[in-house]
Parts: C-alpha cells; structure tokens; sequence
C-alpha cells in the first residue's frame, strides 16, 4: 500500500495475487500485529482537497468527462488500498475472507487501467485532476473494527457506486463518449460482487458477535455515515449485492432524515 506509483502498484497488486491464488501467499500464525493505519502511497503531483473545494465540470466537454473518469479513477486506487488494508488488518478470520479481499484487489486493479486508458485517450494522466479523500478516511476510522468496516465501505460508500454509475453511463453515451462508459458498464457489474463481499463479511461479523444486524447498520449510519447517505437507490443493484428489502427500507428513511 505504501507504493506511490500507480501502475507500480497494480502491477504488484496483480503479480501478488497471482501468488495468493496460486497458493504461494498465505498468512503466518507468528506475523506481528497490524500497524496503525496510514495515509497510502500516491503520486506527489496528486492533489487531495476537501469534497467542497473540487471545482464542479459537467461531461459535455472534453476536460469535464477527464475530471470525471479521474474521479472514478481515484475511486478504485482507493479501493486497491481498502482491499489489501483489510486482508492485512483484521485476522482470524476464515481464509475466505482474505481469498475475497485479495479477488477484490485485483478486480480494482484491472478497474483502475481501464479508467487510465481512458484519461489517456482525453490527454491526461491521474494526478492531473485535484480529489478528495473520504474513502480513505472512513477506512482510518474503520480500522479498529472488522465488523465496522465491512457495515460502511463496501456498504455504504463503495455501494453509492451502484446507485449512480448507470445514470452516468446514460450521460456519457449520450456525449457519445462511448468507450468510457463501456469501461463503466464493466465496473458497475463486478462491484456488485465486491459490494456483496461486504454485505457477506458485514453478517458474519454479527453472527460471531451475536448482534443483529440490521439494527447495528442503522446504528452504525448515524454514528458514522449521515453525510454520505443519499438516495436515489438502485434497488436491483443493491438487491444483488446483499441487501434485503427491510434494508432497503431503512436506507430511504435514513436518507430522508436531515
């Protein structure tokens, strides 16, 4: 994770979890503790501001489609480092919870050189676009609980993709920047899985520590997520990725609450 680099860090990202899948990477019972949490690795030309401070660009123009695909760029380096930060984090678990988060580093890895590809085909490169970093901070304060986390990033922040990813295909298809939202259509259908991963993780954590948990995600959205929950809800999406009707529920009305 403290690999700076970009591409240096997919490239390792992939080559370990060739490894991992291979069964030439596995956890030690004598490995040190975790070490606290920390600011990962990003190129030094990689501005981070707050959400209020990123200048707004609409997708009818070239610059404003590249200020979006480096968002959703920044979004899935995020991911890359929220994916080997969990397998590395939280232990004693059952093996497949590191065999899902190493499958979700690598998914975000691919994720995030198509986006790349992308901002090169618009004349730029990431770091080139200021971004924000709400996602990493809710894995900072996340990285004390398993449970936690696995309520609010996969959940709640990465799952916002989900609601809002097809009408963003709808608006680059219409600028006819095709290509894009094919890179997009690919994302939004594997996050469902990585969304699930969570909602799978999140329950078994409640099942270990004899919570229910429906009444725990309510809890955890007030004490920690009110900012980021905003509807619309792609429901069938949310559907997939584990979600059940009664939550769905309780999404709407948490969101309506000011």
């Amino acid at each position: 994770m403290a690999e700076a680099d970009p591409l240096r860090k997919v490239a390792l990202t992939q080559h370990y979890a060739r490894q991992f899948r291979a069964g030439q990477l596995k956890a030690t019972g004598d490995a040190p503790p975790p070490r606290p949490i920390c600011m990962p690795g990003r190129p030094a030309q990689l501005q981070l501001v707050h959400p209020r401070e990123l200048p707004r660009r609409g997708l009818g123009t070239p610059e404003g489609r590249a200020a979006f695909i480096h968002a959703i760029a920044h979004i899935e380096l995020n991911a890359i480092d929220l994916a080997w930060d969990a397998v590395y984090r939280f232990r004693g678990l059952p093996a497949s919870f590191q065999a899902d988060w190493v499958s979700v580093a690598d998914d975000e890895s691919r994720h995030f050189l198509l986006l790349q590809g992308r901002l090169q085909a618009h004349g730029h490169t990431y770091g080139d676009f200021p971004a924000h970093n709400g996602l990493w901070e809710m894995c900072e304060r996340t990285a004390h609980d398993g449970l936690s986390r696995m309520a609010l990033v996969p959940r709640v922040l990465e799952a916002r993709g989900l609601d809002v990813t097809p009408g963003m295909i709808t608006k680059l298809r219409s600028s006819n920047d095709h290509a894009t939202a094919d890179v997009l259509e690919v994302i939004l259908r594997e996050e469902v899985a990585h969304v699930a991963a969570g909602s799978r993780w999140y329950r078994w954590y409640c099942a270990r520590e004899g919570v229910e948990p429906r009444a725990r995600f309510i809890a955890l959205l007030k004490e920690y997520a009110g900012g980021y929950l905003n509807g619309p809800f792609n429901l069938e999406a949310r559907l997939l990725a584990g979600f059940d009707e009664e939550e769905m529920a309780d999404l709407v009305e948490q969101a309506g609450k000011p």
